[in-house]
């Protein structure tokens, strides 16, 4: 007899389960806190706060670049900013997205290959955000890392069609068609600072997945060699 009391979350990697709890009680947090529930009046801008405090800013990133100093609680913020979402909706979507993607990654890879694909590719994402743009936006959000672990999820779909012998192609299908919507988006409301942000993190997910994914050292250097 099938058992209905069991948990969803039981058939999820632990890992995925926490990196989405914490972003979904952070947002649950702040919800309350505007609604008044937490923090008194003073709740109301705990959101606004968190983004100052902790999101990556192009100000900032110029101001450590020009002088040349790069003090611990700004390159806190590459790190930090996945956490941190501009409101309800934005927070669900990548908890789902990390949800659904997460579980097909960490049922390969292990769980610091895991969280190195998703926060190495905010990393980067970030990086790409600031030295590519000039943008006045404050970039916050689990949406580059969440596309580190598409780049993961298409390596992995890359190297079942090789195995296959199928068209390999078609695992670049899932982020042709997101960047594709993204990108129309984009050309509507006049701003590509996401859509910088998210393919660096793809980018960085993908390649790291030659190094992080099980086996992926000792093949990389053996195509090396074969070349």
């Amino acid at each position: 007899m099938e058992d209905h009391t069991v948990s969803p979350f039981n058939a999820l990697p632990p890992v995925v389960v926490a990196l989405a709890v914490v972003i979904f009680g952070l947002e649950l947090m702040f919800q309350a806190a505007t609604a008044g529930l937490l923090g008194g009046q003073g709740g109301v801008g705990w959101r606004l706060a968190a983004m100052q405090d902790y999101a990556v800013l192009d100000q900032v990133w110029t101001w450590m670049r020009t002088n040349g100093i790069y003090p611990p609680e700004h390159l806190l913020r590459f790190v930090t900013y996945p956490l941190i979402h501009g409101g309800f909706v934005h927070a669900i979507f990548v908890v789902v997205f990390i949800l659904a993607l997460g579980k097909m990654v960490a049922e390969v890879y292990s769980t610091l290959a895991f969280l190195a694909v998703f926060w190495v590719s905010a990393v980067m994402g970030a990086l790409g955000f600031v030295t590519i743009l000039n943008s006045d936006a404050p970039l916050v959000g689990g949406y580059p890392g969440v596309y580190g672990l598409i780049g993961a999820f298409t390596f992995l779909m890359w190297m079942r069609a090789d195995a296959e012998g199928s068209n390999k192609m078609r695992a670049f299908a899932l982020i042709g068609m997101l960047l594709g919507i993204q990108l129309l988006f984009s050309l509507i409301n006049g701003d590509f600072g996401t859509v910088v942000a998210d393919f660096s993190g793809f980018l960085t997910g993908l390649l790291l997945s030659f190094v992080v994914s099980p086996g992926g050292w000792a093949r990389l250097v053996r195509r090396m060699r074969q070349r």
